[in-house]
This record gives C-alpha cells, sequence and structure tokens, in this order.
C-alpha cells in the first residue's frame, strides 16, 4: 500500500501546482483588464477635471500605497560548500545583509537535495517552522538569518547558546531600521513581553529602552511584538504603547521592517506552503540557462502583490527539481512565471548563491518597480541628531 499512497500525494501535489499557475493567470488577466478600466477612467477625468497636481502631504504619504512584498528563496546546501565553520556563517551572514539591502519581506529556506543527501536531519521547533526535522544546513541558515533579523537587545530573550550560532560574532550587522538604539525616536518598535506585575488587560513590553513600557492587551510573557509608541504625556512617568501587527510600520510609514524566515522540505513546498492568501502571484526562477533580464522592460513585473524570486545551490534549480519526486515536470522553467538569467554573458564559469542574490535583487530592481520603492528611513530620528 505504501507505494500507492506515495502515488496519490504525488498526484494531490502536482495537481496543487496547476491549480496555483491558474490561479495566477487568471489573477494577471484581472489585473489587466482593471488597469485598462482605470486608465480609461483616468483619461475622462483629466479631460473634464481641474488641474490637481498641487496633493496635500497626506495624500501622497507611503501608508496610502498598497502593501507588496517580496520573497526569495535560497537552498541549504550552500553552506555545505563552506570549507569551515566560520565560514558557512559569515557565508549566512551574507545572505541576511543581501536580504536587508533589498529589503526582502521573507527569506525561504529549502533542501534541494532530497533524498540523495546523506547529511543528517535535525529537529527543529515545530512551532516556529511548522516543520519538525530538516536537514542540518537549512536549520543552521535559517537559524542564523533570524538571529541577524532579531534587534540586538532582544537576542538575548530569543537565541540562548546554540553551536550553530558559535560565530556570528564575526558577523556584520544588518543595521536595519528596526534596530533601534536606546537613544533612537520612532512611532514603532519591537519588544518582548516580560513577566512583570501589569494591571488586569495590560502587560509590560521590553522595546529596548530604559525601562518596560505597558501595552493595553494581556499577552503572554516571552514573545515577541511589535508596538506603535504613544506621545508621553505631560505629568506622567509611564511609557505607554499598543500592540499592532508586525506589517504595521510597513503600511503606515513605508519603512522596511525586517524579514521573515521559512523552511522549506523540498522545492515544491517553496511555492505551496505560502503564507500569504493565494499564494504568490508572481513567480522568478534564476538560472544561466533562463531568459534574459535586459529583454524585459522597466516596471514590466510591477504589477504584482506578492513576487517570488528562487535561486538554486550548486548544481542549479535543475537538481533541485530532479530531487523533488513531487514535482511532475521535466523543465524547472515550467514552475516560474519567468524564468530568468540575471547575469548574461559571465565571466566566471559558475556564480555563487550568495553572488546571484546581489546580482539578481539588483537586476530585478527596475523590473519590481512598486515593491522595491517602499522603503523610506527619514522618519527615524537618532540620539545624536539635533532637533529642527
Amino acid at each position: 500500500m505504501g507505494p500507492v499512497t506515495n502515488t496519490k500525494k504525488n498526484k494531490d501535489e502536482s495537481e496543487i501546482l496547476k491549480q496555483l499557475r491558474i490561479k495566477r493567470k487568471k489573477l494577471k488577466q484581472e489585473k489587466l483588464l482593471e488597469r485598462l478600466k482605470k486608465t480609461k477612467i483616468d483619461s475622462e477625468n483629466n479631460e473634464s477635471a481641474p488641474d490637481k497636481t498641487n496633493k496635500t502631504e497626506e495624500e501622497i504619504t507611503p501608508a496610502s500605497k498598497k502593501l507588496h512584498t517580496l520573497s526569495i528563496a535560497v537552498p541549504g546546501s550552500i553552506l555545505d560548500n563552506a570549507q569551515s565553520q566560520e565560514l558557512r556563517t559569515y557565508l549566512a551572514g551574507q545572505i541576511a545583509r543581501a536580504a536587508c539591502v533589498f529589503e526582502i519581506d521573507e527569506v525561504i529556506v529549502y533542501d534541494d537535495l532530497g533524498d540523495t543527501g546523506s547529511e543528517e536531519k535535525v529537529q527543529v521547533d515545530e512551532e516556529v517552522y511548522g516543520i519538525k526535522t530538516a536537514r542540518r544546513c537549512c536549520a543552521q541558515l535559517a537559524r542564523i538569518l533570524q538571529y541577524q533579523e532579531c534587534p540586538q537587545y532582544l537576542r538575548k530573550y530569543f537565541f540562548p547558546f546554540h553551536h550553530d550560532l558559535n560565530y556570528v560574532g564575526l558577523l556584520n550587522p544588518l543595521d536595519a531600521p528596526h534596530h533601534l538604539r536606546q537613544t533612537d525616536e520612532f512611532a514603532f518598535r519591537e519588544g518582548i513581553v516580560t513577566n512583570l506585575p501589569s494591571k488586569p488587560g495590560q502587560s509590560s513590553v521590553n522595546v529596548g529602552l530604559y525601562k518596560d513600557i505597558t501595552v493595553d492587551k494581556a499577552l503572554t510573557p516571552g514573545i515577541r511584538v511589535t508596538v506603535k509608541m504613544q506621545p508621553n504625556n505631560k505629568g506622567t512617568k509611564k511609557i505607554r504603547g499598543t500592540v499592532v501587527a508586525p506589517t504595521a510600520p510597513r503600511t503606515e510609514t513605508g519603512i522596511y521592517w525586517g524579514y521573515n524566515v521559512r523552511l522549506a522540505l523540498t522545492l515544491g513546498n517553496v511555492f505551496c506552503q505560502s503564507p500569504y492568501p493565494g499564494g504568490y502571484d508572481l513567480t522568478i526562477g534564476t538560472s544561466d540557462k533562463g531568459r534574459n533580464v535586459d529583454e524585459l522592460p522597466a516596471q514590466s513585473l510591477s504589477d504584482c502583490s506578492h513576487a517570488l524570486v528562487v535561486f538554486g545551490g550548486l548544481s542549479g534549480l535543475e537538481a533541485a527539481l530532479e530531487n523533488d519526486e513531487k514535482l511532475m515536470v521535466d523543465d524547472p522553467s515550467f514552475l516560474f512565471d519567468h524564468y530568468l538569467n540575471t547575469c548574461p554573458n559571465q565571466g566566471s564559469r559558475t556564480i555563487r548563491t550568495e553572488e546571484a542574490i546581489l546580482i539578481s535583487m539588483a537586476a530585478l530592481r527596475s523590473k519590481l518597480g512598486t515593491v522595491s520603492e517602499q522603503g523610506n528611513f527619514t522618519k527615524i530620528k537618532h540620539g545624536n541628531e539635533k532637533s529642527t
């Protein structure tokens, strides 16, 4: 009965991927129709309406923009190509830096070896990753990526001693917008719920300031939260805040607020287990066998809500596809909306994955347009800056 069950699972996953492709195609058609209607309405309004070029500041704030997300998927096996534990750690740090620089919202670490690899699997936190075990290289890459994304003042609470983190002191800091110093002033902060006694319906949260703040919800101690800071009232010593969604800083201010990390056991799970309703509506695969990225016009990929860029390992996406028995396709280009060569006419026989991320995201930046225009560092006031 075992082979029959496996065959059924393979068919089910193949059917899911087929439905996702159909759904993406339908979404594209709907968006095209909406854009055509909007163009027609705008042209009619321009003929009859007075000049409205002088918009108020409120109308053009990033908060009025639709939130777009950008995800990347990288194989954990790239760590096995490093010659020492220090180099494994440094390689993971390079990926974390690239994700921050290009404002990536989600980093997916996937297992591209399948059953072919001999490396042992280790236990991982099921509540965090949704799976019980993962290949050690995948688990280590995910752990270091999470460590780097976490604000420095919270790391001692969320990352106890672990051999995967022995050399993280070598890594360059992300210096991300949400890595606020004690003297920095900003409307949002990341924090951890403490076990200090609070009034009913309230909690104390450590947000990296000289003392804990009070929030308006009774929460379980030890969880990470995003807090919107409230203006201090004169005559009160308490600092108060409101617990908000992790996406609130991005949607309300346009500022980049770090990335999430997800583990995927196979290449197929990268697509099937998307955290976004409806999945990714734009998928891009990178390969030297793909279409020249320079052939795509600027802004041509900007009409999407959730974009995904997938990178291969030492043997490329072809090997990752071959090692995933549940994907019933022979050519990796069939899995993606676009299969691109982001570094045509390369001078080296191979491009390392950490190099490919930097090259590809730089090449795709102008194509993705709206996804990469949300960043805004002007709203953070650092402690060493004078008020104007």
